[in-house]
């Protein structure tokens, strides 16, 4: 079914009925009546899951002997899964389609998730959808999955990630690995347990989280709204941050005054003048220099991950016909279990690219 893109059972129970030669392969017993509608609706919404991910671990650990997966180089994405119901339908007629409040009455398990609706950073254009989310851990050199997990869409993808780095290195030891991962990722925990627990580095664009750039000179110092460049005046802890703070040139003069009469000047009080903050790149998140040639051309890897969403897509993925996690999340592990194949089949007999699934089924 995800072989072929069929977005209903229908369209599976017609082919196979059609194409005995393959049900025979898949293992029915084509002198008897296959299975109907029900049987798959069924077993898509009761097979546990861990099932399938363990047949993907073994397909990964085939592609792995023969040398085509490898975890030098990992990325990290998530892509939505619309949830099957009518308020995700554009054309519905209804009001507050997307208030959290009002969940869905036809998938209890979904849930309120947003995702940028255009690659152009300038354009800050969002689109809500109920539904999950897939999280996929792809080889950046092949642009083959490693692992998947699939939650619901208001999970942030920085809280799963160190779950899913774990789950990663017990399929593939993920040791002295470099992680690729956008800015939502771009978190110091993350940064941390790759360098301290799997000896690896990231390659994360760093996230600004609404900072001012405040202009500074040269040497690091700010400058004041009047202008001024400000001086150090000590450095203190918070939150396990270094941070480093200036004050006004004329903090302590007592016949000096302030050229733009900053509000903080006339206080009465001893110290006086604006203050500004730095925080001291004493961690590895801030301490990344991004700007330099080798962090730009590893983090350009990243691209295999999108790549690999769009294949994912392309089996029926993006918008689901089930209405509950369980089914959500087998039919993700399929389609992952589907593409593998598709690889070991091209690895194994034609030699062909594999992620080419086109040219692979008309080899076949």
């Amino acid at each position: 079914m995800k072989i072929e893109g069929f977005s209903k059972v229908t369209q599976l129970v017609d082919f196979l009925n059609n194409n005995l030669l393959l049900a025979y392969y898949c293992g029915f017993n084509i002198m008897k009546k296959l299975p109907s509608y029900t049987v798959f609706i069924d077993f898509i919404n009761e097979f546990d899951n861990e099932i399938f991910k363990t047949i993907m671990s073994e397909q990964v650990h085939i592609l792995a002997e023969k040398g085509i997966i490898d975890t030098s180089f990992i990325g990290l994405d998530s892509t939505p899964v619309v949830a099957n119901t009518s308020q995700n339908n554009p054309k519905a007629f209804k009001t507050d389609k997307f208030n959290p409040s009002n969940q869905p009455n036809a998938d209890k398990d979904c849930r309120l998730g947003i995702h940028t609706a255009s690659n152009n950073a300038n354009e800050k254009k969002f689109q809500f959808y109920w539904g999950y989310k897939n999280h996929v851990v792809v080889d950046c050199i092949t642009g083959l999955p490693i692992y998947e997990m699939t939650t619901p869409a208001n999970i942030a993808d920085s809280t799963v990630t160190l779950d899913i780095l774990s789950k990663t290195n017990e399929v593939l030891s993920i040791d002295e690995c470099y992680f690729i991962a956008d800015k939502a990722y771009d978190v110091r925990n993350i940064y941390h347990t790759i360098y301290n627990l799997y000896n690896g580095e990231c390659f994360i664009p760093i996230n600004k989280r609404n900072s001012k750039n405040s202009k500074c000179l040269p040497v690091g110092n700010p400058i004041c709204d009047a202008g001024l460049a400000m001086h150090r005046d000590g450095k203190f802890i918070e939150n396990g941050r270094t941070r480093q703070k200036f004050c006004c040139p004329f903090k302590r003069s007592k016949n000096g005054s302030c050229p733009c009469n900053h509000k903080n000047w006339n206080n009465g009080k001893k110290n006086r003048g604006c203050t500004k903050y730095q925080i001291i790149p004493d961690d590895l998140r801030l301490s990344k220099d991004r700007k330099s040639k080798a962090f730009k051309k590893i983090y350009s890897l990243r691209t295999e991950c999108e790549r690999y969403n769009s294949r994912f897509k392309n089996t029926g993925q993006e918008r689901m016909w089930v209405r509950n996690i369980k089914a959500v999340s087998n039919l993700n592990t399929i389609a992952h279990i589907a593409l593998l194949a598709v690889a070991i089949a091209a690895v194994t007999t034609t030699k062909q690219s594999y992620r080419k699934l086109v040219s692979v089924k008309r080899l076949a």
